[in-house]
């Protein structure tokens, strides 16, 4: 029974192994589409080759089922791209690798996602291949989208602003470069001129010719070749014939020169001091194992590159993810697509084509790979993308090139490997962004400044104000076009320390019968009617958001200036530190202090008591005293004290203020204006006086809402002069330095407040334009050498007039600076006399009680208020004689001490031989 039970279980054993079995296919193919003539596609179709062989020699992997691979070659053709894809599909291939463009592969996911068949590709990496459009499609290297911002953060790191592209025109190369616009717009930086060529094989060395010879005539000297190899190379040559390889140029390749570089020994010549980058991957034993093995693949006729180890990678990601499927007991099937059967028939027989049934379960196994592979650790992100990219930057010296550090998304630019910096926090601020030494183009260890002045033979169309006042700082002569002045002096200063020749000319703008509108001038930038602006030009927010200004060369600010008089001494001058305000109520609380302290000190106090007039006068003179605390009368009671320490403390700190606020008065010359500054003059209703042309118009009705009815505009310091001295004007605002300039001479008048807005004056260029940055390096040598001060002194020397004016009337001592010491004083003595009250009420009630039957209601009242009057005039007597016992007291206490004190002497042994000794004697 035993052995019947035994037989019947192996032979169930044996019928589900041999299910299992028959479910497992015994061959899996996949398809491959490259261009077997490139180098990217000679090095994949080894690495392919050698990882389907290594994946069948290992049993543990796909058990008895083989992979076949086949590989379809392109020939560079789109179409013959879309053959083989389609041959793919007809003979049941599971997923497919490529195709080498990005080009092909927007083609090729349209078909990928009708069939179901995973499409991965590590050499097409076009940035705009999204998962939501082609989701059976996956790009098994990093996206271009990473080295375009790493070309942005080493364009940002060497302080450059504009690059110029040169690319292939397809959509490889124009979703890069539109990628690296975006990260470069990021960084305010921007691509200024663009140079598409036709795709490989259409660019010859003429159209690429007539590209670069535009290109040469250009501002920027950044260029980024985002290309293909045969193009590319192609581009350094005709560029050294053209001379642009030379002193002063950046050259920028992407990843495909990398790969030219890794797998051809010859470095030409015309690579020297390009930068390039290549997709990093991490070091180990596996890598370094499959280097040795590569000169036995391929006979020692091609060197290896990332993409190779990409290609091994990716055929092992299929492998592990058909190894899921089958592990999990699924199955490798394909059913007819039912579209299809509406086109059937015909010679492309389109109905052998066939849907991949376990497509969709085959991609999510590709996705959830985890593995480390010869690019390292494997493992793609919710996006699709893999993680941790990173590359290499690399420099191209002499036969060969150097690695000058590294790019990674997780810290920017460093000189240590990702693989360290992983180990860290993520670090992306600009002091830790580095890399080694360039030698750049030329052979110069000297980064290029990025730019120079475009080669067309036109110089710089400068603006410059045609100005009718205050021609100082900039005027025009009237016999010529040269123009001179303080500014035009610090430009030329400015120029002069520029490590170049700068080709200008100076375009008057206005009349030069009143000042021209300043906002309209800068505006003129941004129409391409000049290329800079260069005067008395405030930087002020609205001109910042069209134009770049460089770095300020004097101080500006809008200040205002009013009429002042001098205010002349005379005998009455001590009256001057407090208001009339505060001499008043100062004046009422000497007189109610010493009231408070006469009523609560009058019963009790004899030095308070007597006939009213002494008291009247003891009072006032009492109160009056305590100015010079010279008083005489001594306080009693605990009341009494208390308000009189509070008023003590008041008179301390009105007599410091009003002995500081004389002497400011006495010592310093005082000058007074109905006008204090500009909230004062923003308050009234006056009219405001402003220089034709300025910003100062618009702040005032912008900023202070100051109606336009109020403004009065002025051309020049004569009319400034006239119009403040009539009274048309109750003031006029301007900008300091023409205010310093115009008081120099003009001593009736002088600034009030503060200057109430802070900015300077700069010169003017187009936005991101570099010179307006060297200019403003020459600027701020200027001002350390001490050249702007000797250039201001030449021109805008001030006389000794010009001191005077500053120095304003100081604010007199006003009530509300000492209402609180006031409110404390009042606070106290309402206190004390309710204090007071009620006790002297309560004794009242005591001594004189309320009768019992009144005759009259009206002559009892009139009768107990003249009793409590005359209550409270009566000295206290009670107050008195506890005074006076506890003076008794004392006395009786010192007369007992002093007794004891004499009988102790009288008792005492020394006494004793005293009086016997004089008793003998």
């Amino acid at each position: 029974m035993n052995l019947a039970w035994c037989l019947l279980i192996l032979s169930i054993i044996s019928f589900l192994e041999f299910s299992h079995g028959a479910s497992r296919p015994r061959e899996v193919h996949i398809g491959a589409i490259f261009v077997l003539g490139s180098i990217n596609g000679q090095v994949s179709q080894i690495a392919m080759e050698a990882a389907v062989n290594d994946v069948n020699s290992d049993p543990n992997v796909l058990g008895g089922t083989k992979l076949i691979i086949t590989i379809h070659d392109s020939n560079a053709s789109g179409f013959l791209s879309l053959i083989g894809a389609l041959q793919f599909m007809e003979t049941d291939t599971v997923a497919i690798i490529g195709p080498q463009t990005s080009t092909m592969a927007h083609v090729l996911s349209h078909l990928a996602n009708e069939l179901h068949v995973p499409l991965l590709s590590f050499t097409a990496t076009d940035p705009t291949l999204s998962a939501l459009q082609y989701p059976f499609f996956l790009q098994t290297s990093p996206s271009d989208i990473f080295q375009m911002t790493a070309i942005a953060d080493i364009v940002s790191y060497y302080g450059w602003r504009e690059v110029i592209a040169v690319y292939t025109d397809d959509d490889h190369g124009r979703n890069g470069i539109s990628a690296l616009g975006d990260k470069l717009a990021e960084r305010r930086c921007r691509i200024s001129y663009k140079a598409p060529l036709l795709p490989d094989p259409g660019a010859t060395e003429d159209i690429i010719k007539d590209a670069l010879v535009k290109v040469a005539l250009m501002e920027s000297r950044v260029m980024i070749v985002h290309t293909y190899p045969k193009s590319g190379l192609m581009i350094f040559d005709v560029a050294k014939r053209l001379g642009m390889m030379q002193t002063g140029y950046v050259w920028m390749a992407t990843t495909w020169l990398s790969t030219v570089l890794d797998s051809k020994p010859e470095v030409p010549s015309s690579l020297q001091g390009v930068l390039t980058l290549r997709p990093h991957t991490t070091p180990s034993e596996k890598k370094k194992a499959f280097f040795s093995r590569w000169n036995k693949l391929n006979n020692g006729t091609l060197r290896l590159n990332p993409y190779g180890l990409y290609a091994y990678d990716t055929v092992w990601m299929i492998a592990f993810a058909v190894k899921e499927l089958l592990d999990k007991g699924g199955t490798i099937s394909f059913s007819n697509d039912s579209k299809l059967h509406a086109v059937a028939g015909g010679s492309l027989n389109l109905e052998a084509m066939s849907v991949f049934d376990e497509g969709k379960q085959l991609l999510d196994n590709i996705l959830n790979t985890s593995m480390t592979g010869l690019t390292g650790p494997i493992r793609f992100n919710p996006d699709r993308s893999l993680i941790r990219p990173a590359l290499d930057v690399i420099n191209v010296v002499g036969t060969g090139f150097r690695e000058i550090g590294y790019w990674t998304n997780y810290s920017g630019l460093s000189v240590v490997p990702p693989e360290t910096l992983y180990m860290k926090p993520p670090n992306r601020s600009s002091a830790s962004q580095t890399l080694h030494g360039v030698i750049w183009p030329g052979e110069t260890l000297t980064p290029p400044r990025g730019w120079v002045f475009p080669n067309n033979g036109r110089q710089l169309r400068i603006g410059v104000p045609n100005r009718f006042s205050y021609r100082e700082f900039v005027s025009k002569s009237k016999d010529t076009d040269t123009v001179k002045g303080y500014c035009i002096d610090v430009f030329y200063a400015a120029v002069n320390l520029l490590p170049y020749a700068v080709p200008y000319k100076f375009i008057p703008y206005g009349d030069g019968h009143e000042n021209p509108n300043y906002n309209h001038l800068v505006q003129s930038i941004t129409t391409n009617d000049f290329d800079a602006v260069v005067g008395d030009i405030a930087i002020v927010t609205t001109r910042t958001k069209i134009v770049d200004f460089t770095q300020p060369y004097i101080e500006s600010g809008l200040t205002v200036v009013a009429p002042v008089r001098k205010m002349n001494s005379s005998a009455w001058a001590f009256l001057r530190p407090f208001t009339k305000m505060m001499w008043a109520v100062t004046a009422i609380f000497f007189i109610v202090v010493g009231a408070v302290v006469w009523i609560l000190e009058h019963r009790i106090n004899d030095e308070f008591r007597g006939p009213p007039r002494q008291q009247v006068v003891t009072t006032l003179w009492f109160s009056f005293s305590t100015l010079f605390f010279a008083h005489r009368e001594n306080t009693v009671s605990t009341l009494g004290r208390l308000v009189l320490i509070i008023w003590l403390f008041v008179v301390l700190i009105i007599n410091s203020s009003y002995t500081a606020s004389l002497t400011s008065i006495l010592t310093v010359q005082q000058l007074s204006s109905s006008i204090k500054g500009i909230e004062s003059l923003a308050t009234s209703t006056e009219k405001i006086g402003y220089q034709r042309g300025s910003f100062a118009q618009n702040y005032l009705i912008e900023e202070l809402n100051i109606p336009n009815s109020r403004l009065v505009p002025l051309g020049s310091p004569e009319e400034y002069a006239v119009a403040l001295e009539r009274g048309k004007v109750a003031a006029v605002v301007d900008e300091l330095p023409y205010v310093e300039l115009f008081l120099s001479n003009q001593c009736k008048f002088a600034t009030v407040g503060q200057v109430f807005t802070k900015s300077g004056w700069g010169f003017a260029f187009p936005r991101d334009s570099p010179l307006a940055v060297d200019m403003s390096t020459a600027i701020l040598k200027l001002s350390e050498n001490g050249e702007l001060q000797r250039i201001h002194d030449k021109w805008l020397t001030r006389r000794a007039c010009s001191s005077q004016g500053s120095e304003l009337e100081s604010d007199r001592l006003h009530l509300k600076s000492f209402w609180g010491l006031f409110l404390i004083c009042g606070i106290a003595c309402f206190l004390a006399l309710l204090v007071y009250f009620i006790s002297t009420i309560r004794q009242f009630k005591r001594f004189f009680p309320q009768e019992a039957e009144p005759s009259s209601q009206g002559s009892s009242v009139s009768k107990r208020l003249q009793t409590f009057l005359s209550f409270a005039d009566e000295k206290d007597e009670t107050f008195s004689k506890s005074k006076r016992k506890s003076s008794t007291d004392n006395v009786q206490e010192d007369e007992s001490r002093n007794g004891s004190k004499r009988k102790h002497m009288e008792t005492s042994p020394d006494s004793q031989m005293n009086g016997n000794s004089h008793g003998t004697h």
